[in-house]
């Protein structure tokens, strides 16, 4: 069956376009794990491996929950791409609209069910020593920060679905910035511990939320003038919002299967014991330098490949598709090399604890491989976000979930952690392998023939 005609909005891509996005959402996107290695370094520093490991698990509790409503942000950028390809003149508002409504109400529900969901984490994560109270004081500091966390979600789907990656980035630095300065300053100026470097992180959300939405105002000319944008009833129209609960249940799914990883991977690591959970805690962190910076130029496929659907052009999708690779390879080859080689120094500046130290050593070369392994995976993922296949994502994710807990399951116990560090490498190969396939199958039904022209 053919698909139906639509309007086309040509356009090219070029390398200054992908860099005009990848470059300050990477700066963007590289302070986030940098908060974490400051948080990890305050607290390592003080030279108690429960501490340290409380925080890990804590982080990692909070990584998983706001994944599972991280639908917000990636949503609405595929969502908003398309409609700056389509030329829709409010800019996506109403998408962004939705999106921060649902946001405060799920941050609500988070905040009323905190006790139950820390419960069910020191369940799974099964914390040793003095892990478990660290975990529960990070937590109960952190969880205040939910809804403002799923309104920056929102707010960022938006700017960057418009192509506003600078904004993007200057808010994610304010946020970040205020994050570092109030961790360091509640950890060691007042006592606080890990719930020190919660609440650090709970203020940069809060100052960050603030901000986005005053910007978010200002562009549409007040408060006023949005209301005045949005029809009545238009928020809940059920064709939209079946597309957005459709499109927000199967990234939801994703998210969990991609967190269902990573909290395997430290759940196992804690059953090893605080010096390898906290070993394996460094490394995936530098590990997550190298992919948030990756990140930058998923960001420029997901803006660029949902812009060119929008706007019907295949052409420019195809220069998106090709040019995202090109700077991935490079940037993933350049920035694993020099994570291997300055591996020990960074290793050193995260910890004090020498016997962490040595073994994250140890399989330093094991983790380094992995920014290689895990490339084109992220490249996909913004394809697919672009293009809104949410379908496609949530089973590709599904999938090689699966391929990791049996290639875990089979090696851990022979291999111990080396065997760890393999399944995770299995893993970023099946989702890219599956993501390739998958799309090839999908593509030429992403855009439709152009409508005939009177006359001809």
């Amino acid at each position: 069956m053919t698909s139906p005609a639509r309007p086309q909005h040509p356009f090219d891509v070029r390398h200054a376009d992908v860099w005009k996005i990848a470059l300050p959402a990477s700066v963007a996107f590289i302070t986030e794990p940098m908060v974490g290695m400051v948080d990890i370094t305050v607290v390592g520093r003080l030279g108690d491996a429960g501490l340290l490991g409380g925080l890990v698990l804590g982080a990692l509790v909070f990584d998983i929950i706001f994944s599972m409503a991280y639908f917000l942000r990636i949503g609405t950028a595929g969502l908003v791409a398309q409609s700056v390809g389509a030329r829709d003149p409010r800019d996506g508002l109403l998408h962004v609209a939705r999106a921060i409504v649902l946001g405060v109400a799920i941050g609500l529900v988070m905040i009323a069910l905190g006790g139950p969901m820390l419960a069910l984490a020191t369940l799974l994560l099964a914390p040793q020593g003095g892990a478990g109270a660290a975990l529960a004081d990070y937590f109960h500091m952190r969880i205040w920060a939910a809804p403002f966390s799923l309104i920056n979600y929102a707010l960022l789907g938006w700017f960057y679905g418009r192509a506003s990656a600078r904004t993007g980035m200057l808010l994610q630095l304010l946020l970040h910035g205020v994050n570092i300065v109030a961790s360091i300053g509640f950890v060691y100026g007042l006592g606080w511990g890990v719930a020190g470097a919660a609440a650090g992180t709970v203020l940069g959300q809060i100052i960050a939320a603030t901000a986005g939405l005053a910007l978010l105002a200002r562009h549409y000319g007040g408060v006023g003038a949005i209301v005045r944008r949005i029809a009545p009833g238009e928020l809940a129209d059920p064709l939209a919002l079946k597309r957005m609960f459709g499109l927000s249940r199967d990234l939801m799914i994703r998210s969990m299967a991609l967190m269902g990883a990573y909290a395997w991977f430290a759940a196992q690591g804690a059953r090893m014991g605080e010096v390898a959970l906290s070993a394996n805690a460094v490394l995936l962190n530098l590990l997550m330098l190298v992919a948030f910076f990756l990140d930058g130029i998923a960001q420029a496929a997901e803006q660029l490949t949902g812009k060119a659907v929008g706007a019907n052009w295949r052409p420019a999708f195809d220069q998106a598709y090709r040019l995202s690779f090109v700077w991935g390879l490079i940037l993933t080859l350049s920035l694993g090399l020099a994570w291997y080689l300055s591996g020990p120094l960074l290793i050193g500046l995260l910890t004090t604890n020498a016997e962490v130290q040595a073994y994250a050593l140890t399989y330093l070369p094991v983790a380094a491989l992995c920014t290689v392994t895990f490339m084109p995976a992220f490249i996909y993922d913004g394809i697919l976000i672009g293009t809104t296949l949410n379908t496609t994502m949530r089973n590709g994710m599904v999938a090689s979930l699966l391929v990791f807990l049996a290639v875990a399951l089979a090696l851990q116990p022979l291999l111990g952690n080396w065997g760890l560090w393999l399944a995770m490498h299995s893993w970023f190969i099946a989702r890219g392998g599956i993501y390739f396939w998958a799309l090839e199958r999908r593509k030429a039904g992403l855009f439709g023939p152009a409508p005939a022209q009177a006359g001809v």
